[in-house]
């Protein structure tokens, strides 16, 4: 699957954390307000101190002892420990090296805690932004962390970093460090107000360690962090291994009370997921999330599990899910007619999918902004109608007359009545059926190429190129190393590919990383359907810049709309459960989190 840069905080390791100041979106929680003023546009709210009797995070075991080792399982490899930059493949754990200004909550998508900043102040007019360093916090070299280093980051990361940074900080006009333990962030005028918050996630780099070294390039020396881990050893391509700091600057502050108990953390690389299994039912791995219904239903039993040294257990998941799905490059001309990619997604037949591949696992997204309160439905409301008018010659009719759903087959596996909608759609494109091949005015017959990364969704792709054979279609199912796939997908070097879009209760300036047309050209960027409609980024930029609640709401349900309707990419499936399986040497955390799992929280037992 597409990863993408950053990963998501919440689908990061997460980082260690202070208590000494809260930070909250507070637009949210001010929902019942009918508008705010230019001074109500700060996404963050302070608390002065930490709550009387603060110890620990409700979600955290303060008692769970230090110790042992955890080994887990990633699959494909990596040539590169800078996970920053456009070049070579990084391992997602690296993260755990370095620590961000604030750390997001384990509990819901819009609450952060302070980490290497201990406060944050917001001028009146919203318009600067002044982080405090915690005197005390150091890189794991000794070095105290300075505001220079922040700035340093910053501007390095919108440099040289991946095209990511530069449009997700596009808001900012300047940063500067009036001294030490000060950064201030200047931003321009009409930058949503979702920017302190994404300034909070920043990871802050020791500049001194990069000093004679191309940040551009792929790191092959280990990183120096302010985290509460190192990296001891690496194999590239095979493993990486992770050292608790010891005497970690942060370690006894109240919010890392339970987090980071593993003297050891170790990434271990499979080619294959089932290689992965059996490494793990070999007692080489300790703990594993399971993606594949197949394999959870019919791959699990074994000894182990059957005499209780295994647990296998289903963990509820709350976080908003945005969406995945088979993304198709309207790049490429084959995809530029939504009439073709409406055709493609008829022909996708999840119903059969679900019950005779997934064993009746998942539901399938309807949104953008899936298990979320931002999810469209229904037809346009009013102010939805006001936001999209200035646009309607250049919007499907279907947005104002027709609520969106997808197709519903009988689950049969003769979808046959899907199909004939597809081949008319396709009639109206252009395309006919000559000698068993559909093909073009031209002659040209209709092939493309499915692209993957992961031979899980092997089986998946080839009973839908099954389908589409049916049509006249010739499309190719191709697997490649997973070093390969990224970087072709980096550069757009694809046809069909399953990609992932996650999301949060508070979207912001991603949203023109997703889908915004200064994306579309950008190699590196998250438009990987190489999105660009006028109507679209009007939409992107009102949900930006809304003043209330109610427009930020408006702005989205109409995004997701034009999204939808454009047939951009076939949504894929979800479950509201995460399923997981450990060795009881581990002990998984007890209480439940917004993302299911996280790692830094169990301990060994």
């Amino acid at each position: 699957m597409a990863a993408f840069w950053p990963p998501p905080t919440r689908f990061c390791t997460r980082q260690p954390s202070l208590f000494y100041r809260v930070l909250i979106v507070a637009i949210f929680l001010a929902a019942a307000r009918p508008a705010l003023a230019r001074d109500d546009l700060i996404t963050l709210s302070t608390a002065s101190q930490p709550p009387v009797g603060f110890t620990h995070l409700p979600y955290a075991n303060p008692d769970a002892p230090k110790g042992g080792s955890i080994t887990l399982s990633a699959v494909g490899d990596f040539d590169n420990l800078n996970p920053f930059i456009l070049r070579g493949t990084a391992p997602d754990s690296i993260y755990r090296v370095w620590q961000t200004l604030f750390k997001q909550s384990d509990t819901d998508s819009v609450t952060v805690y302070a980490d290497l900043a201990q406060s944050v102040d917001i001028s009146p007019d919203g318009f600067t932004v002044t982080f405090h360093l915690n005197p005390n916090a150091r890189f794991s070299d000794g070095t105290k962390v300075l505001a220079s280093d922040v700035v340093w980051t910053f501007n390095t990361l919108i440099t040289q970093g991946s095209p990511f940074y530069a449009s997700y900080y596009a808001g900012v006009a300047a940063v500067a460090a009036p001294d030490d333990e000060t950064v201030v962030f200047t931003l321009k005028p009409g930058t949503g107000r979702d920017m302190p918050n994404d300034l909070a996630g920043l990871y802050v780099l020791p500049e001194h360690f990069w000093k004679g070294r191309d940040f551009s390039a792929p790191l092959l020396t280990a990183p120096i962090g302010s985290g509460p881990y190192q990296i001891s050893q690496v194999s590239f391509g095979n493993s990486i291994t992770y050292t608790r700091v010891k005497h970690w600057w942060a370690e006894d502050l109240p919010a890392d009370k339970g987090f980071d108990n593993f003297d050891t953390y170790r990434e271990v690389f499979f080619q294959n997921d089932s290689v992965a299994l059996q490494a793990f039912k070999a007692g080489q791995i300790d703990a594993r999330i399971e993606s594949s219904a197949k394999q959870w239903a019919s791959g699990y039993h074994f000894p182990a599990a059957s005499d209780g040294k295994v647990k296998l257990v289903r963990v509820p998941v709350s976080l908003p899910a945005g969406i995945d799905g088979w993304a198709m490059n309207t790049r490429r001309p084959v995809f530029a007619n939504p009439l073709v990619r409406h055709a493609l997604t008829l022909a996708f037949d999840f119903q059969w999918m679900n019950r005779v591949l997934f064993y009746g696992s998942y539901v399938r997204y309807n949104s953008y902004f899936s298990q979320s309160f931002l999810a469209s439905s229904g037809l346009p409301s009013p102010d939805e109608l006001k936001l999209l008018a200035p646009y309607k010659n250049q919007i499907p009719p279907a947005v104002f007359t027709t609520p969106f759903a997808l197709p519903v087959t009988d689950g049969s596996g003769y979808n046959l009545p899907q199909l004939e909608q597809a081949m008319a759609l396709l009639s109206q494109a252009g395309w006919h059926v000559a000698a068993g091949k559909l093909v073009n005015a031209q002659g040209q017959p209709m092939s493309f190429e499915i692209l993957l990364d992961n031979q899980l969704f092997e089986r998946i792709a080839i009973s839908y190129a099954a389908d589409l054979k049916l049509l006249g279609i010739n499309a190719v199912v191709r697997t490649i190393d997973p070093a390969t796939y990224e970087r072709r997908i980096q550069h757009f070097d694809y046809d069909m590919t399953i990609v992932q879009f996650p999301e949060s209760d508070f979207p912001g300036s991603e949203q023109s990383n997703y889908w915004g047309c200064a994306a579309a050209n950008t190699p590196g960027s998250n438009n990987l359907m190489g999105i660009c409609t006028p109507a679209i980024d009007a939409m992107i930029k009102a949900q930006n810049e809304a003043a209330s609640i109610p427009q930020k709401i408006t702005a989205i349900h109409a995004l997701d709309r034009l999204l939808l309707n454009g047939w951009y990419l076939i949504p894929a499936w979800n479950s509201t459960t995460m399923r997981v399986a450990y060795w009881t040497r581990v002990v998984k955390q007890p209480a439940p989190l917004q993302d299911g799992v996280d790692f830094d929280l169990w301990w060994a037992q």
